[in-house]
């Protein structure tokens, strides 16, 4: 059974702090979203992920973008850099780079769930034809992506893996385990075209180098960030570690 091999300490650099567990569901209506995933080089696949999680096969660099119009902070946009595995036998995306265009929405998103978010600049562009995607970290740009070809799928020909954030909590330091559900209205195949992926400045670990696309798609719906009930010690598997909320 394939597990990560990667230093726990290495994946501290950007990592949240949590006060509480007592955080409420919330719901951000008629978001858009683009999500594209990548084959990353083999020599990346578990170094890249601390030991309490699986890595996925082949293994995975997800980038999942978000553009809020309303919600409890206001208007937002969000750039998370997912490395894919499994805690335990739930399929998990390991939140390593963050990136958020609003103050309040980042002080509630690492507060709240633990996401490790930097303030930066993100853009998310839906055209006809194409929709363009950039991230920017003050003078530096980290990710670049242009989605072509738009074909129209049915809302349940999409989904979205839950996330998982390493951050300190009052139970120590943990793999906290956020359910994010999305109800797709509209959704796309697009095929992407990466222009830039400056991964290690985005919080990412320097042995992830995205190659090959599987699959991207964008969509609108509604985002649901979930209440917290579970979270688990980032050094042992999850099958004796997690704990409930």
């Amino acid at each position: 059974m394939l597990t990560g091999t990667g230093p726990v300490d290495e994946f501290l650099t950007h990592a949240a702090t949590l006060d509480a567990f007592d955080v409420s569901a919330v719901t951000m209506q008629e978001a858009e979203i683009l999500q594209a995933t990548y084959e990353i080089r083999i020599g990346g696949r578990q170094v890249s992920l601390p030991p309490g999680l699986h890595p996925t096969n082949p293994p995975t660099f997800v980038a999942q973008l978000w553009r809020c119009h309303d919600s409890p902070w206001g208007p937002f946009a969000l750039a998370q850099a997912r490395i894919g595995s499994r805690s335990g036998l739930r399929p998990r995306g390991f939140v390593q780079g963050c990136v958020c265009d609003n103050d309040a929405a980042t002080e509630a998103l690492r507060r709240g769930w633990g996401f490790p978010v930097q303030r930066g600049s993100v853009t998310l562009l839906r055209h006809y034809d194409a929709t363009v995607a950039t991230v920017a970290i003050g003078d530096h740009q980290v990710f670049e992506m242009t989605a072509l070809d738009p074909d129209p799928l049915g809302p349940d020909d999409v989904s979205y893996s839950t996330a998982a954030n390493l951050a300190q909590t009052p139970r120590g330091l943990r793999l906290v385990q956020v359910d994010v559900d999305v109800t797709v209205q509209r959704a796309e195949r697009v095929k992407p075209r990466l222009g830039c992926f400056d991964g290690v400045r985005w919080g990412v670990h320097a042995s992830v180098v995205p190659y090959h696309p599987v699959s991207a798609s964008t969509a609108v719906g509604a985002i649901t960030i979930q209440r917290l009930r579970y979270v688990s010690k980032p050094d042992e598997l999850a099958f004796t570690s997690t704990e409930a909320l």
